[in-house]
């Protein structure tokens, strides 16, 4: 019976040994893991940590011993966690790309005492920081570094975990703690037992009914997130093979090496691939052009409810065999469905790509939540375009008179490490306060409208929902990025990011006869690229309310990122940040007089 974690690995390695669990690439060739290897170098891990000293006598939060990890996707990541769970430490995942400051930070809050980094480029980064720890006893590495201990030194003397040591670790016993990046101030620690991940590992598995043993799915979003994390014990207990892309630049190349069945993504990185296929299309000419924008409006109008007439359904098909084939081809020519969460995924890509015959199965959840609270199904009858789906298995939701989206179940964090006051108010009233608002389409499908603590109010007093504003004007290929700002402002305002691949291609085409700048930072200046972008607003604001409609613009000419600060690990937009970098130019667009 699956009751912890590890047990889902464990009865893998019994049920199926020599079917291949992970998989990543070593020497430009990918080397495959058996569930029985994986299995076998987790229990030599776990024994070679409790040999080292790692204890666990005491299984209560404060007094578990805490184990980082700071590493890509790789197949030693999760043998790593498994051998971790196997001596009733705790798991604490840290982002390669946050700061020295910051991970300093979290190793010191966790009282972190052993550290496990991917290879020397991690390591350089931020070896300064781990020696300043307080706690840390011991470092390992996955690759070799000079003066720095390998992990194969835990491995190999074939240690074996302690059956005595297994046996005290129970359901309710702490299993991970993850920092979420937030938008503002510190991180914070989020508790999450075996029992919370388990029960969304069973909950969440009548969703995956298009998987088959022994196919495989492509893993690229971080596993420090608990998304990628969950999903991949959902994996495992369904036997998909998992293989790991070698980093975010190769997953074109690696899809059509893998040719997975399924993969896990955020929004952001699906407009990206949008963006590369409307890219290529931009570069065909005459009936080929022709053909592939007659496709992606059919795309644009598909709907699983109503599947329209003979004649649309006629003309989709024809679609799907001359031009989303291409599609699919690119995506490894075997995907069925990809599962999107952490944002909102715009409407338009989820109609268009389903409409493909590639199902884009839009889902919610939070750390604190394990993290799935809904999915679209892959079934027709489980979506609904522009929601987050109906409710997993044993999560309940309900709204607040605010509309906030609170929920309860066996998923739901224990609370935030060392920070009860925290945990306090998160679970006033015994239901966890998301943070985001919603409302019920059809009373089962749940719809997020926005984040409570992003809705501002202007200073006519009218309420304004940035992100309602921002996902449907990103549907322009010419905005890359965008946000919305107005808070105690007598309009609405926005920074934007363009899409400088569409930009520069439409300027070529209606403005041929002009030379335009090479630099991006010049581009922005151009009156045809302002109006451009003018165009675009006068297209989208009459769908919103005078009070949201977005008056004025500040062009930017680089995209935000994760490197430069003003996005989260998991791509999300951190307001507060980019507000102050962009300070001066704000201020400047409300020098001027509009009511």
């Amino acid at each position: 019976m699956i009751q912890r974690l590890f047990d889902i690995a464990e009865l893998r390695s019994k049920e199926a040994p020599d079917a291949i669990m992970l998989a990543g690439k070593e020497g430009g060739q990918w080397r495959t893991y058996s569930n029985r290897e994986v299995w076998e170098t987790a229990c030599k891990l776990a024994g070679g940590l409790l040999k080292l000293g790692i204890s666990n006598k005491v299984l209560e939060p404060e007094h578990q011993e805490k184990i980082a990890i700071i590493s890509p996707n790789r197949p030693e990541w999760m043998i790593t966690d498994i051998g971790v769970q196997l001596t009733g430490a705790v798991l604490t995942p840290i982002y390669p790309t946050i700061s020295p400051k910051e991970i300093a930070y979290v190793l010191d809050e966790a009282g972190v005492q052993l550290v496990f980094v991917a290879n020397a480029e991690i390591y350089e980064r931020f070896k300064d920081a781990l020696h300043n720890v307080i706690s840390l006893k011991k470092i390992y590495s996955f690759d070799a570094i000079p003066g720095v201990a390998n992990w194969k030194e835990l491995t190999e003397k074939n240690r074996q975990p302690d059956p005595e040591v297994i046996a005290r670790i129970k359901p309710e016993t702490l299993a991970t703690i993850i920092y979420t990046s937030g938008t503002t101030g510190d991180p914070k620690g989020v508790m999450l037992t075996h029992h919370n991940i388990v029960s969304n590992v069973q909950d969440s598995m009548p969703a995956f009914t298009f998987t088959v043993p022994n196919c495989k799915a492509l893993s690229f979003l971080p596993l420090n997130h608990i998304f990628e994390r969950m999903v991949t014990y959902v994996y495992i207990q369904s036997g998909v093979s998992i293989y790991y892309a070698e980093s975010m630049d190769t997953i074109g190349p690696n899809l059509k090496e893998v040719h997975p069945l399924v993969f896990t993504t955020v929004p952001r990185l699906l407009e990206k691939v949008y963006e590369r296929i409307m890219n290529t299309a931009m570069e065909l000419k005459g009936i080929k052009r022709a053909l592939f924008f007659w496709a992606l409006e059919l795309g644009k109008r598909f709907d699983n409810v109503d599947k329209g007439s003979l004649w649309y359904r006629m003309q989709l098909w024809l679609a799907n065999r001359i031009i989303f084939n291409k599609w699919r081809e690119a995506l490894g020519g075997n995907v069925k469905a990809i599962v999107v969460g952490s944002a909102a995924c715009q409407e338009r890509l989820a109609r268009i790509f389903t409409a493909a015959n590639v199902v884009i199965m839009e889902g919610y959840g939070l750390t604190e939540t394990s993290p799935v609270v809904t999915v679209n199904r892959f079934e027709s009858e489980g979506r609904r375009f522009g929601t987050i789906g109906p409710l997993i298995d044993h999560v309940e939701v309900k709204l607040a008179e605010d509309g906030e989206i609170l929920t309860r179940g066996a998923n739901v964090t224990p609370g935030y490490y060392k920070h009860p006051d925290l945990s306090a108010a998160a679970m006033e009233g015994g239901w966890f306060h998301t943070g985001d608002i919603g409302r019920w389409v059809e009373g089962r499908f749940l719809k997020i409208t926005d984040r409570k603590k992003e809705i501002f109010k202007t200073s006519g007093g009218k309420y304004v929902a940035p992100q309602v504003v921002e996902n449907k004007m990103k549907e322009s290929p010419f905005i890359e990025q965008m946000m919305v700002i107005g808070s105690g402002r007598k309009f609405v305002s926005a920074l934007i990011v363009p899409g400088f691949i569409q930009v520069r291609k439409y300027l070529k085409d209606h403005h041929s006869h002009n030379a335009f700048p090479e630099k991006n930072s010049d581009l922005i200046k151009s009156p045809e690229v302002l109006a451009l972008i003018q165009k675009q607003l006068d297209k989208y604001n009459p769908l919103f309310s005078h009070p949201e409609q977005v008056k004025k613009v500040v062009l930017l000419s680089e995209e935000w990122t994760i490197d430069t600060g003003e996005l989260t690990p998991s791509l999300k937009i951190k307001r507060k940040i980019i507000e102050q970098k962009f300070a001066a130019q704000i201020e400047a667009m409300y020098e001027s007089q509009i009511t």
